[in-house]
């Protein structure tokens, strides 16, 4: 298992744990309300993920399963497919009828996850 493999994801990740703690971060946790974990896999879903957990309850990002008992939603991607549909260049709902994403727990949930509760890429 080479685990040195720098995912694209953790660094969105990364940006949108600052993005939280802005004032457009605390209005989508306050609109959205729920609770992600995210599976992000470097090639293939299911083998070698990393997870992180997208809390909108309390505006987190955090590396690691979920510990206060079950996400909102899970999502498992690969690396490359959810950096798409993070900035919105893949549209979340073709993501999941192409198998590209796979949801489990609330659909209702998942369908709140959407790429405008990411940061936008700074434009320059």
């Amino acid at each position: 298992m080479a685990n040195s493999t720098q995912l694209k994801s953790g660094a969105l990740l990364e940006q949108m744990k600052l993005h939280l703690s802005t004032d457009a971060g605390k209005e989508i946790t306050k609109k959205v309300g729920l609770v992600y974990q995210i599976n992000i896999a470097p090639k293939k879903i299911g083998f070698n993920e990393e997870i992180y957990v997208v809390d909108l309850k309390k505006g987190e990002v955090k590396k690691g399963p979920y510990e206060g008992g079950k996400p909102d939603a899970t999502f498992s991607f690969t690396d490359e497919d959810f950096f798409k549909v993070a900035t919105g260049k893949m549209n979340p709902q073709i993501a999941f009828m192409r198998g590209a994403m796979k949801v489990k727990g609330s659909l209702s949930a998942a369908q709140k996850f959407t790429p405008d509760i990411f940061p936008k890429p700074s434009k320059m």
